[in-house]
């Protein structure tokens, strides 16, 4: 069956609390501690794994934990056509889906990543594949497989079904089997997505003053 992207609006700030780890507990704990410490470990991290395993949430929300300290950190994805020189300020250097980067982003890259390391800061990628499969520059490559490596696994329904079921449960909301099969089998289901939609289905049930059923849900999409 056919899977409904969700574009209904922008979803919370990803953070490590919010992040479900499922099989992904060891990363996730390996993050909360090294973004926690005063004295960061300058040892580079990558994490990899396929689209919907939480590696940009993990990415993003380490970057809300270090702006929390007031800390800077340097941001680097396959958007940034142009990116800026190396900033001494920054704490920390971010790279997200590495495996998409052109020449000019594997030059700075590198270059980030080698001045990262000569002043003791860290350094947090993630990728689509494993080190050694990435079509990269081979001193980037290289570079970025020799820290802690971590592969990040998709929830499987049951899983995804649990985190669902703990969320609505949080917010005071009742989600029926009926609407809980609907949601998974018809949406994205990525956990950011289907917490982005739940924002919305609580939302909207309070809007109308109905419970949240299938025709709530197809009422609410029809009028977005």
């Amino acid at each position: 069956m056919k899977q409904l992207p969700l574009d209904i609006g922008l979803g919370k700030v990803p953070t490590l609390t919010s992040f479900f780890a499922g099989p992904n507990e060891a990363a996730l704990k390996h993050l909360q501690l090294w973004a926690g410490s005063p004295t960061r470990s300058p040892v580079p991290t990558y994490l990899w794994g396929l689209a919907a395993s939480g590696k940009t949430h993990l990415l993003k929300a380490v970057q809300e934990r270090l702006k929390e300290q007031g800390a800077a950190c340097g941001w680097l994805d396959a958007t940034l056509t142009e990116p800026p020189e190396f900033d001494e300020r920054w704490a920390v250097v971010l790279m997200d889906d590495v495996q998409l980067y052109t020449a000019v982003q594997q030059h700075a890259a590198f270059s980030w990543f080698v001045q990262a390391q000569a002043l003791q800061r860290g350094v947090l990628a993630a990728g689509l594949l494993a080190p050694a499969h990435l079509k990269l520059r081979e001193d980037l490559r290289t570079r970025l497989g020799w820290g802690h490596v971590f592969q990040l696994h998709v929830l499987d329904e049951a899983e995804r079904r649990a985190v669902l079921r703990q969320a609505a449960d949080a917010r005071g909301v009742f989600l029926g089997d009926d609407v809980m099969d609907f949601i998974l089998s018809r949406f994205s289901r990525d956990l950011g997505s289907l917490m982005e939609l739940l924002d919305h289905l609580d939302t909207y049930a309070l809007q109308t003053q109905r419970a949240i059923t299938i025709p709530l849900i197809k009422s609410m999409l029809e009028n977005e």
